[in-house]
Protein backbone atom coordinates (compact mmCIF):
# COMPACT_ATOMS: atom_id res chain seq x y z
CA UNK A 1 0.00 0.00 0.00
CA UNK A 2 1.12 3.49 -1.14
CA UNK A 3 0.65 6.30 0.72
CA UNK A 4 1.77 10.03 -0.80
CA UNK A 5 1.54 12.54 2.39
CA UNK A 6 1.27 15.86 1.49
CA UNK A 7 3.36 18.64 3.93
CA UNK A 8 2.03 22.06 4.01
CA UNK A 9 3.03 25.15 6.55
CA UNK A 10 1.48 25.16 9.28
CA UNK A 11 2.86 24.71 12.54
CA UNK A 12 1.25 21.08 12.70
CA UNK A 13 3.81 20.20 10.33
CA UNK A 14 6.14 19.24 13.26
CA UNK A 15 4.40 15.87 13.91
CA UNK A 16 4.51 14.71 10.36
CA UNK A 17 7.49 12.84 11.51
CA UNK A 18 5.33 11.02 13.82
CA UNK A 19 2.88 10.85 11.36
CA UNK A 20 4.80 9.22 8.25
CA UNK A 21 6.72 6.59 11.29
CA UNK A 22 3.30 5.40 12.07
CA UNK A 23 2.31 5.12 8.99
CA UNK A 24 5.21 2.72 8.07
CA UNK A 25 4.76 0.48 10.97
CA UNK A 26 1.35 0.32 9.83
CA UNK A 27 2.74 -1.60 6.39
CA UNK A 28 2.47 0.92 4.22
CA UNK A 29 5.17 3.03 1.67
CA UNK A 30 5.27 6.29 2.39
CA UNK A 31 6.34 9.41 -0.05
CA UNK A 32 6.16 12.60 0.95
CA UNK A 33 5.73 16.11 -0.76
CA UNK A 34 6.95 19.24 1.08
CA UNK A 35 5.54 22.62 0.30
CA UNK A 36 8.31 25.73 0.28
CA UNK A 37 5.98 26.91 3.55
CA UNK A 38 6.58 23.57 5.55
CA UNK A 39 10.29 23.33 4.67
CA UNK A 40 10.61 26.32 7.01
CA UNK A 41 8.67 25.02 10.02
CA UNK A 42 10.63 21.07 9.75
CA UNK A 43 13.51 20.40 7.73
CA UNK A 44 12.88 17.97 4.20
CA UNK A 45 16.00 15.73 5.89
CA UNK A 46 13.53 15.11 9.19
CA UNK A 47 10.89 13.00 6.65
CA UNK A 48 13.36 11.45 4.46
CA UNK A 49 14.49 9.87 7.49
CA UNK A 50 11.24 8.84 8.33
CA UNK A 51 9.61 7.63 5.44
CA UNK A 52 13.02 6.62 4.13
CA UNK A 53 12.28 8.01 0.72
CA UNK A 54 14.00 11.36 -1.29
CA UNK A 55 11.29 14.40 -0.56
CA UNK A 56 9.47 16.02 -3.54
CA UNK A 57 10.07 20.02 -3.30
CA UNK A 58 9.60 20.84 -6.74
CA UNK A 59 8.56 18.95 -10.19
CA UNK A 60 10.80 18.13 -12.76
CA UNK A 61 11.45 16.25 -15.61
CA UNK A 62 10.07 12.95 -13.46
CA UNK A 63 6.97 14.57 -13.34
CA UNK A 64 6.47 13.48 -10.11
CA UNK A 65 3.01 14.57 -9.68
CA UNK A 66 2.02 12.07 -12.59
CA UNK A 67 4.36 9.61 -10.98
CA UNK A 68 2.55 9.40 -7.47
CA UNK A 69 -1.42 10.74 -8.32
CA UNK A 70 -2.57 6.75 -8.66
CA UNK A 71 -1.52 5.82 -4.93
CA UNK A 72 -4.06 4.17 -3.00
CA UNK A 73 -3.79 7.61 -1.07
CA UNK A 74 -3.37 11.05 -1.13
CA UNK A 75 -2.99 12.54 2.49
CA UNK A 76 -2.46 16.32 2.99
CA UNK A 77 -1.65 16.37 6.47
CA UNK A 78 -1.68 19.63 7.68
CA UNK A 79 -3.47 21.00 5.30
CA UNK A 80 -3.88 24.67 5.49
CA UNK A 81 -6.35 27.26 3.71
CA UNK A 82 -4.06 27.80 1.66
CA UNK A 83 -4.06 24.43 -0.38
CA UNK A 84 -7.67 23.74 0.39
CA UNK A 85 -8.91 27.00 -1.57
CA UNK A 86 -6.17 26.69 -4.49
CA UNK A 87 -7.54 22.61 -4.59
CA UNK A 88 -11.25 23.83 -4.41
CA UNK A 89 -10.98 25.95 -7.60
CA UNK A 90 -8.33 23.54 -9.05
CA UNK A 91 -5.15 26.50 -9.06
CA UNK A 92 -1.87 24.13 -9.68
CA UNK A 93 0.46 26.41 -8.87
CA UNK A 94 3.00 23.98 -6.24
CA UNK A 95 3.81 20.70 -6.62
CA UNK A 96 1.26 19.69 -4.18
CA UNK A 97 -1.94 21.31 -5.78
CA UNK A 98 -0.38 19.63 -9.41
CA UNK A 99 -0.29 16.29 -7.34
CA UNK A 100 -3.92 17.07 -5.92
CA UNK A 101 -5.50 17.76 -9.18
CA UNK A 102 -3.68 15.20 -11.33
CA UNK A 103 -4.82 12.71 -8.48
CA UNK A 104 -8.58 13.82 -9.28
CA UNK A 105 -8.38 12.56 -13.05
CA UNK A 106 -7.15 9.01 -12.12
CA UNK A 107 -10.67 8.95 -8.95
CA UNK A 108 -7.47 8.37 -6.66
CA UNK A 109 -8.62 8.89 -2.65
CA UNK A 110 -7.69 12.15 -1.17
CA UNK A 111 -7.72 12.88 2.68
CA UNK A 112 -7.41 16.43 4.33
CA UNK A 113 -6.92 17.15 7.75
CA UNK A 114 -7.26 20.82 7.84
CA UNK A 115 -4.99 22.66 10.52
CA UNK A 116 -5.03 26.85 10.92
CA UNK A 117 -6.45 29.33 12.94
CA UNK A 118 -10.45 28.83 13.63
CA UNK A 119 -11.51 31.90 12.46
CA UNK A 120 -9.37 30.45 9.29
CA UNK A 121 -10.84 27.40 9.05
CA UNK A 122 -14.50 28.95 9.37
CA UNK A 123 -13.87 31.21 6.62
CA UNK A 124 -12.57 27.99 4.40
CA UNK A 125 -15.37 25.74 5.50
CA UNK A 126 -17.35 26.69 2.17
CA UNK A 127 -14.49 25.19 0.65
CA UNK A 128 -14.12 22.30 2.23
CA UNK A 129 -17.89 21.43 1.92
CA UNK A 130 -17.38 22.33 -2.00
CA UNK A 131 -14.66 19.54 -1.74
CA UNK A 132 -16.79 17.42 0.18
CA UNK A 133 -19.55 16.95 -2.59
CA UNK A 134 -16.50 16.16 -4.81
CA UNK A 135 -15.87 13.41 -3.31
CA UNK A 136 -12.56 14.54 -1.52
CA UNK A 137 -12.76 13.24 2.61
CA UNK A 138 -12.00 15.67 5.73
CA UNK A 139 -10.42 14.63 9.41
CA UNK A 140 -12.20 17.35 11.63
CA UNK A 141 -9.60 18.85 13.21
CA UNK A 142 -9.17 19.11 17.35
CA UNK A 143 -10.78 22.58 17.99
CA UNK A 144 -9.31 23.65 21.22
CA UNK A 145 -7.73 27.52 22.16
CA UNK A 146 -9.39 29.34 19.30
CA UNK A 147 -7.54 26.91 16.94
CA UNK A 148 -8.46 24.16 14.53
CA UNK A 149 -5.74 21.23 15.97
CA UNK A 150 -4.26 18.85 14.45
CA UNK A 151 -5.93 15.63 15.43
CA UNK A 152 -4.89 12.51 17.38
CA UNK A 153 -2.27 11.02 15.31
CA UNK A 154 -4.25 7.34 15.77
CA UNK A 155 -7.56 8.92 14.65
CA UNK A 156 -5.55 10.65 11.56
CA UNK A 157 -3.77 6.88 10.58
CA UNK A 158 -7.41 5.11 11.10
CA UNK A 159 -8.88 7.56 8.45
CA UNK A 160 -6.16 7.00 6.31
CA UNK A 161 -5.88 3.21 5.88
CA UNK A 162 -9.60 3.12 5.61
CA UNK A 163 -9.43 5.27 2.50
CA UNK A 164 -6.45 3.42 0.87
CA UNK A 165 -8.41 -0.15 2.32
CA UNK A 166 -9.97 -2.13 -0.71
CA UNK A 167 -12.99 -1.62 1.88
CA UNK A 168 -14.42 -5.24 2.11
CA UNK A 169 -16.69 -4.19 5.23
CA UNK A 170 -18.12 -0.93 3.64
CA UNK A 171 -21.85 -0.92 4.06
CA UNK A 172 -21.83 -3.16 6.83
CA UNK A 173 -23.29 -1.95 10.06
CA UNK A 174 -20.64 -3.42 13.30
CA UNK A 175 -21.43 -3.26 16.84
CA UNK A 176 -18.52 -4.10 19.39
CA UNK A 177 -19.14 -4.33 22.96
CA UNK A 178 -15.54 -3.51 24.86
CA UNK A 179 -14.33 -3.42 28.37
CA UNK A 180 -15.92 -5.22 31.72
CA UNK A 181 -19.25 -3.87 33.36
CA UNK A 182 -19.32 -2.59 36.83
CA UNK A 183 -21.94 -3.38 38.77
CA UNK A 184 -22.66 -0.98 41.63
CA UNK A 185 -22.87 -2.08 45.46
CA UNK A 186 -23.78 1.69 46.68
CA UNK A 187 -23.14 5.40 45.09
CA UNK A 188 -19.42 4.46 45.82
CA UNK A 189 -18.75 0.61 45.42
CA UNK A 190 -19.02 -2.07 42.88
CA UNK A 191 -17.92 -5.37 41.11
CA UNK A 192 -15.99 -5.16 38.03
CA UNK A 193 -13.40 -7.30 36.34
CA UNK A 194 -10.00 -6.98 35.06
CA UNK A 195 -10.91 -6.06 31.42
CA UNK A 196 -9.32 -3.78 29.99
CA UNK A 197 -11.43 -3.02 26.82
CA UNK A 198 -8.27 -3.32 24.51
CA UNK A 199 -9.54 -6.81 22.37
CA UNK A 200 -12.66 -5.20 21.48
CA UNK A 201 -11.35 -1.99 20.69
CA UNK A 202 -8.73 -3.41 18.32
CA UNK A 203 -11.50 -5.38 16.76
CA UNK A 204 -13.83 -2.47 16.29
CA UNK A 205 -10.80 -0.13 14.89
CA UNK A 206 -10.22 -3.22 12.21
CA UNK A 207 -13.97 -3.09 11.02
CA UNK A 208 -13.62 1.08 11.08
CA UNK A 209 -10.30 0.28 8.41
CA UNK A 210 -12.08 -2.06 6.34
CA UNK A 211 -14.52 0.44 5.24
CA UNK A 212 -17.48 -1.05 8.21
CA UNK A 213 -19.80 1.81 9.76
CA UNK A 214 -19.13 0.96 13.57
CA UNK A 215 -20.50 1.24 16.64
CA UNK A 216 -18.10 0.59 20.20
CA UNK A 217 -20.60 -0.18 23.20
CA UNK A 218 -17.76 1.15 25.57
CA UNK A 219 -17.90 -0.17 28.59
CA UNK A 220 -14.40 0.14 31.58
CA UNK A 221 -12.05 0.55 29.39
CA UNK A 222 -8.04 1.32 30.34
CA UNK A 223 -6.92 2.74 27.23
CA UNK A 224 -8.35 5.51 25.27
CA UNK A 225 -11.23 5.28 22.76
CA UNK A 226 -10.00 6.76 18.76
CA UNK A 227 -12.45 9.90 18.23
CA UNK A 228 -13.16 8.19 14.98
CA UNK A 229 -14.91 5.33 16.67
CA UNK A 230 -18.93 6.46 17.37
CA UNK A 231 -18.33 4.94 20.53
CA UNK A 232 -21.68 5.01 22.72
CA UNK A 233 -20.76 4.84 27.20
CA UNK A 234 -22.36 2.07 29.10
CA UNK A 235 -21.38 1.15 33.20
CA UNK A 236 -23.45 -2.08 33.65
CA UNK A 237 -24.58 -5.51 32.31
CA UNK A 238 -28.58 -4.13 32.66
CA UNK A 239 -27.41 -0.70 31.25
CA UNK A 240 -25.27 -2.47 28.13
CA UNK A 241 -28.25 -5.15 27.79
CA UNK A 242 -30.71 -2.17 27.24
CA UNK A 243 -28.80 -0.48 24.59
CA UNK A 244 -28.24 -3.70 22.21
CA UNK A 245 -31.54 -4.54 22.30
CA UNK A 246 -32.67 -0.74 21.29
CA UNK A 247 -30.04 -0.82 18.66
CA UNK A 248 -29.57 -4.69 17.31
CA UNK A 249 -31.67 -4.64 14.49
CA UNK A 250 -30.11 -2.05 12.37
CA UNK A 251 -26.86 -3.71 12.45
CA UNK A 252 -24.95 -6.90 10.16
CA UNK A 253 -22.25 -7.93 13.22
CA UNK A 254 -22.25 -7.79 16.57
CA UNK A 255 -19.26 -8.89 18.22
CA UNK A 256 -19.55 -9.31 21.91
CA UNK A 257 -16.13 -8.93 23.25
CA UNK A 258 -17.15 -7.11 26.43
CA UNK A 259 -16.34 -8.82 30.47
CA UNK A 260 -20.35 -8.40 30.98
CA UNK A 261 -20.80 -9.39 34.63
CA UNK A 262 -22.08 -12.52 35.30
CA UNK A 263 -23.76 -11.00 38.62
CA UNK A 264 -24.80 -8.30 39.85
CA UNK A 265 -26.11 -6.94 43.97
CA UNK A 266 -29.75 -7.92 44.16
CA UNK A 267 -29.65 -4.88 46.38
CA UNK A 268 -28.16 -1.29 45.58
CA UNK A 269 -27.60 0.89 48.98
CA UNK A 270 -29.01 4.52 48.07
CA UNK A 271 -26.08 5.55 50.43
CA UNK A 272 -22.30 4.53 51.13
CA UNK A 273 -22.37 1.58 52.91
CA UNK A 274 -20.73 1.95 56.52
CA UNK A 275 -16.73 0.34 56.53
CA UNK A 276 -17.23 -0.25 60.60
CA UNK A 277 -19.61 -3.26 60.48
CA UNK A 278 -19.55 -6.85 58.38
CA UNK A 279 -20.98 -6.88 55.34
CA UNK A 280 -22.88 -9.57 53.50
CA UNK A 281 -24.28 -9.41 49.73
CA UNK A 282 -26.04 -11.08 47.96
CA UNK A 283 -25.96 -11.58 44.03
CA UNK A 284 -28.28 -12.67 41.34
CA UNK A 285 -27.82 -13.22 37.83
CA UNK A 286 -27.67 -11.00 35.69
CA UNK A 287 -29.28 -11.10 32.34
CA UNK A 288 -26.95 -12.75 29.37
CA UNK A 289 -26.99 -10.71 26.81
CA UNK A 290 -25.94 -13.02 24.11
CA UNK A 291 -28.88 -14.94 24.60
CA UNK A 292 -31.09 -12.19 23.45
CA UNK A 293 -29.62 -11.48 20.31
CA UNK A 294 -30.84 -14.08 18.06
CA UNK A 295 -34.33 -13.91 19.10
CA UNK A 296 -34.26 -10.16 18.34
CA UNK A 297 -31.95 -10.06 14.58
CA UNK A 298 -31.89 -13.75 13.49
CA UNK A 299 -29.91 -12.66 10.24
CA UNK A 300 -27.15 -11.03 12.29
CA UNK A 301 -23.76 -12.59 12.18
CA UNK A 302 -22.54 -13.14 15.98
CA UNK A 303 -19.70 -13.64 17.72
CA UNK A 304 -19.08 -14.36 21.31
CA UNK A 305 -16.27 -14.32 23.68
CA UNK A 306 -15.37 -17.45 25.97
CA UNK A 307 -13.04 -16.58 28.97
CA UNK A 308 -11.97 -19.15 30.88
CA UNK A 309 -9.08 -19.86 33.50
CA UNK A 310 -7.06 -22.97 33.83
CA UNK A 311 -8.53 -25.15 32.02
CA UNK A 312 -7.39 -27.98 29.21
CA UNK A 313 -8.00 -26.71 25.64
CA UNK A 314 -10.41 -29.39 24.97
CA UNK A 315 -12.69 -28.11 28.25
CA UNK A 316 -12.11 -25.14 26.44
CA UNK A 317 -13.35 -25.83 23.16
CA UNK A 318 -16.75 -27.86 24.28
CA UNK A 319 -17.50 -24.97 26.85
CA UNK A 320 -17.39 -22.62 23.59
CA UNK A 321 -19.43 -25.50 21.76
CA UNK A 322 -21.95 -25.13 24.66
CA UNK A 323 -22.37 -21.45 23.97
CA UNK A 324 -22.55 -21.73 19.92
CA UNK A 325 -25.87 -24.65 21.11
CA UNK A 326 -27.54 -22.14 23.88
CA UNK A 327 -26.78 -18.82 22.43
CA UNK A 328 -26.98 -19.78 18.71
CA UNK A 329 -24.10 -17.42 18.28
CA UNK A 330 -22.45 -18.36 14.15
CA UNK A 331 -18.47 -18.35 16.15
CA UNK A 332 -16.53 -17.67 19.34
CA UNK A 333 -13.68 -16.47 20.08
CA UNK A 334 -12.26 -18.82 23.14
CA UNK A 335 -9.53 -18.07 25.45
CA UNK A 336 -7.69 -19.15 28.84
CA UNK A 337 -6.95 -16.16 30.64
CA UNK A 338 -4.00 -17.65 32.66
CA UNK A 339 -1.79 -17.92 29.54
CA UNK A 340 1.31 -15.93 30.87
CA UNK A 341 1.41 -12.75 28.67
CA UNK A 342 -2.03 -13.05 27.66
CA UNK A 343 -5.66 -12.19 28.47
CA UNK A 344 -6.82 -9.19 30.39
CA UNK A 345 -4.35 -6.26 29.96
CA UNK A 346 -1.97 -7.57 27.95
CA UNK A 347 -1.42 -6.21 24.84
CA UNK A 348 -1.11 -9.96 23.59
CA UNK A 349 -3.67 -12.82 23.28
CA UNK A 350 -3.33 -17.15 22.66
CA UNK A 351 -7.06 -17.59 21.63
CA UNK A 352 -9.40 -20.24 19.41
CA UNK A 353 -11.80 -19.35 16.89
CA UNK A 354 -14.48 -21.88 17.62
CA UNK A 355 -17.76 -22.93 14.88
CA UNK A 356 -17.96 -26.00 13.18
CA UNK A 357 -14.43 -26.41 13.42
CA UNK A 358 -11.30 -25.37 16.27
CA UNK A 359 -8.63 -23.05 14.82
CA UNK A 360 -5.89 -22.29 17.32
CA UNK A 361 -4.63 -18.77 17.03
CA UNK A 362 -0.81 -19.11 18.84
CA UNK A 363 0.18 -15.74 21.27
CA UNK A 364 -0.20 -12.94 18.82
CA UNK A 365 -0.91 -9.36 19.24
CA UNK A 366 -4.36 -8.20 20.09
CA UNK A 367 -4.51 -5.86 16.75
CA UNK A 368 -3.09 -9.35 14.70
CA UNK A 369 -5.88 -11.15 15.66
CA UNK A 370 -8.16 -8.63 15.24
CA UNK A 371 -7.49 -8.91 11.46
CA UNK A 372 -7.52 -12.98 11.36
CA UNK A 373 -11.13 -12.54 12.98
CA UNK A 374 -12.54 -10.05 10.16
CA UNK A 375 -10.82 -12.15 7.49
CA UNK A 376 -12.53 -15.23 9.14
CA UNK A 377 -16.34 -13.81 9.53
CA UNK A 378 -15.65 -11.95 6.02
CA UNK A 379 -15.38 -15.37 4.68
CA UNK A 380 -18.71 -16.37 6.13
CA UNK A 381 -20.70 -13.13 5.58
Amino acid sequence: MEIVLCVTGSVAAVETVKLARELRRQGTDVKCFMSDDACHIIHPYALEFATGQEIVLELTGKIEHVKYAQADLILVAPATANVISKFAYKIADNPINSLLITACGHDTPILMVPSMHDSMYCSVEENIHKLEEEGIKFVKPRMDEGKAKFPDLEDIVLNALRNANNGDLKGKKVMVSAGGTYEAIDHIRGITNRSSGKMGIEIAKEAFIRGAEVTLLEAEVSVPVPHSLNSIKVVSSNEMNEKVMEMINDFDVFISAAAVSDFSPSVVEKSKISSSKELELKLKPATKIINQIKKQNPEIFLVGFKAEYGVPEEELIESSQKQIENSRVDLVVANDVAVEGAGFGSDKNQVIFVDQEAQKIHLSTKKEIAGLLWEKIISQL
